[in-house]
């Protein structure tokens, strides 16, 4: 990927004659350079009350910061006229601002293992301005990588309580994205409801089979082939979420339990590693419960 500073425009709207035309004009019109391009069409298909839904257009483009007169504040605004004329849903992004990720945890290390060394590397080149976990067993470790800890303990008298903390957290600390780093809790529909498309999670399963508690369990009692890891966007619905990446493993009948846990593993990490390196990147654009995905 290129290093220089760019901003990015994702965007999508009802599909028409002349978009791409009208998108390009408008940079190019004020000298940007276009690095990078991504369009997808999604045609028409049948809604859910049996009318004909309207296809939708989908787009991300990457333009060379230093290629423009002005700066973000003034993109957005000389691209809005044109943005509200298309009727489109839309954001700007600067490459140079790092987006601020809090993570949460529960008793399972591996994804927060994973994800801190690929920030410390800055593989992932983040924010990260503290860990939350209903339990204090990583404490050491996470404040030994210099990352505040808070440990909100979740019980079933305490979840209003306790998600109405994590909240006051992630808004104190001015989170962009929260992570349920295998976070064994259901978080409160209210949770859920005040940041659509901004908390991930990794559900060791190929949803949308095994959703719940013990999907390997689940997997092994039905004898599957393939076993596999889910990144999705939460929502009030259990492991209902828009999926943003997936991938697979196959096993066989001499498999136990503790080994489809042990090759699962692997899995959630580089599949959660992935869907929120596509979510950071502006990447992803949510239409219903689907997701394009511009890898």
């Amino acid at each position: 990927m290129h290093r220089e500073r760019f901003y990015t425009l994702s965007a999508s709207c009802a599909d028409r004659v002349g978009i791409v035309a009208r998108v390009s004009s408008f940079f190019a019109g004020h000298g940007g350079w276009i690095l990078e391009t991504s369009l997808h069409a999604e045609p028409p298909g049948e809604a859910a009350n049996g009318a004909e839904s309207v296809g939708r257009y989908f787009m991300r483009i990457e333009v060379k910061a230093d290629s423009l007169p002005f700066h973000l504040a003034e993109l957005r605004e000389r691209f809005r006229p044109l943005a509200d004329e298309l009727e489109m849903d839309w954001k700007i992004t600067d490459s140079a601002v790092k987006k601020r990720v809090v993570l949460l945890v529960s008793k399972q290390e591996h994804c927060l293992y994973d994800l801190l060394a690929r920030w410390k590397s800055k593989e992932l080149d983040i924010e990260i301005p503290c860990v939350v976990s209903n339990h204090d067993t990583f404490r050491g470790f996470v404040e030994w990588h210099g990352i505040p800890f808070h440990h909100v303990p979740v019980t079933a008298d305490n979840k209003t309580t306790a998600y109405a903390e994590v909240r006051r957290i992630f808004e104190e600390v001015r989170g962009d994205t929260m992570v349920l780093a295998r976070y064994m809790q259901i978080l409160s529909p209210e949770l859920c409801a005040a940041y659509p498309g901004r908390i991930i999670n990794i559900h060791h399963s190929f949803l949308p089979s095994f959703v719940g508690a013990k999907p390997y369990h689940q997997a092994w009692a039905k004898g599957v082939k393939l076993i596999g890891a889910t990144c999705h966007y939460v929502t009030a619905d259990l492991d209902q979420g828009p999926i943003i990446e997936q991938d697979v493993i196959r096993i066989d009948h001499s498999d136990a339990v503790e080994d489809m846990v042990r090759y699962g593993k692997d899995i959630e990490k580089t599949v959660l590693a992935r869907g929120l390196r596509y979510h950071l990147e502006d990447r992803v654009l949510v239409h219903g419960n689907k997701t394009i995905v511009f890898r």
